[in-house]
């Protein structure tokens, strides 16, 4: 009897959205119940990218050598495990381990779950479909994480706990759902060496190195994403300072759900009217600006900076890139892609636990106004980088 693979696509569909499930998004309040400082907490995110670069490799050659189905097992497995430590922890170093379970977690499932989708539609000749499929599993995703949010918007000051109980039933879902995959016997091919982390530093280097233009541009990149994500995750203490309630949490966080969206679909227009150049630039003064404008404390402000801050990354991601692919060839591409992802996980190890510190000293809004003094000083020494390559 024939197997039916093409049946892997709904299981992918329902899959993709236990497991982006956004249950857990402000884990950065949570833990301020909880008793962490903030740079306690800043040191959580970091060692969750320290473990998730030290990960990257072995979970790569496992992904290699093991199922597809075997790789989504042990990825839930550690999600519910993580969750489980972050909702019963007492310490700092109990809630540091939640999240080097929670790193393995995400390098066991990152890739996994398209290759296996693929796989699936090579079995049964349809690879056509494939970039449909993924297109609908990214609008799964964001619906996923946003309505995850909202709900534990309203969980914030009644039984903030049962956010991560419902994370753990929800892994437990993805888990079973995960046990229904049929898995796809694709013929090997010689396995290659596996990268070492020791290859992607000196790729790393070597990439950087060789083209000050395209490093400035990458450590910019990197650290516009760094402020950017850390406004969104350290805005939720100011909302747990001033005490929001759990309807308005959710509103806000419907609504950035919404702007980020709207950024999505008008970025193609925007891009056709403004070069590449005059978009990073103005992007990136509106930041600053915005940014030391936080010294004022105003909280209408400050909120609008939060849609913000969830709004220029949709701009700025294709803008830098279209930008790359000018720069490099093609064969480079893959190694550029480590290179962007080693330096965001640099910026926030190094970042995050020292905004978390600024706040934790001088508050909210003096933390993220130096910030963007810093910015623009950067903008300055950089500008002869935003000019077009040639």
């Amino acid at each position: 009897m024939k197997t039916n693979y093409a049946s892997n696509i709904n299981k992918g569909y329902t899959y993709s959205f236990l497991s982006w499930f956004g249950i857990t998004s402000l884990w950065v309040m949570y833990l301020q119940t909880r008793g962490l400082t903030l740079v306690e907490i800043g040191l959580c995110e970091s060692i969750f990218h320290i473990a998730s670069f030290l990960f990257e490799v072995p979970s790569g050659v496992l992904a290699d050598r093991l199922t597809y189905k075997f790789d989504l097992v042990i990825g839930r497995l550690a999600a519910i495990l993580s969750a489980a430590i972050i909702l019963f922890g007492q310490t700092f170093w109990m809630f540091a381990l939640g999240f080097v379970i929670s790193a393995l977690s995400y390098n066991m499932q990152s890739g996994t779950m398209e290759a296996l989708l693929y796989d699936s539609l090579v079995k049964d000749k349809a690879t056509k479909r494939y970039p449909k499929v993924i297109s609908h599993i990214d609008v799964i995703i964001e619906f996923a994480d946003t309505l995850g949010v909202v709900i534990a918007g309203f969980l914030v000051h009644w039984h903030f706990e049962l956010t991560y109980v419902i994370g753990i039933v929800v892994g437990v879902m993805g888990l079973i759902t995960v046990l229904f995959f049929k898995e796809p016997v694709i013929k090997k091919r010689a396995v290659e060496k596996p990268t070492s982390v020791k290859s992607i530093v000196v790729n790393s280097y070597k990439t950087m190195k060789g083209n000050h233009q395209l490093r400035n541009l990458m450590l910019f990149d990197a650290l516009y994403a760094t402020v950017c994500t850390s406004y969104f995750y350290y805005f939720q203490t100011l909302m747990e300072n001033d005490h929001f309630s759990g309807w308005m949490i959710s509103a806000l966080m419907v609504v950035s759900a919404l702007v980020n969206i709207i950024g999505i679909q008008l970025t193609p227009t925007i891009q056709k009217k403004f070069s590449k150049r005059e978009l990073i630039i103005a992007l990136s003064v509106s930041l600053a600006c915005l940014l030391m404008l936080t010294w004022l404390a105003w909280l209408p402000l400050l909120i609008a900076m939060f849609l913000i801050s969830q709004l220029l990354p949709s701009f700025i991601d294709p803008i830098f890139s279209s930008y790359y692919n000018e720069m490099i060839s093609s064969e480079e591409r893959a190694t550029l892609l480590s290179v962007a992802s080693v330096l965001f996980s640099a910026a926030m190890i190094f970042m995050f636990p020292l905004l978390g510190w600024l706040i934790q000293i001088n508050g909210f809004s003096f933390g993220f106004g130096l910030v963007g003094c810093v910015l623009a000083v950067v903008l300055i020494a950089m500008r002869r980088s935003f000019a077009s390559p040639k």
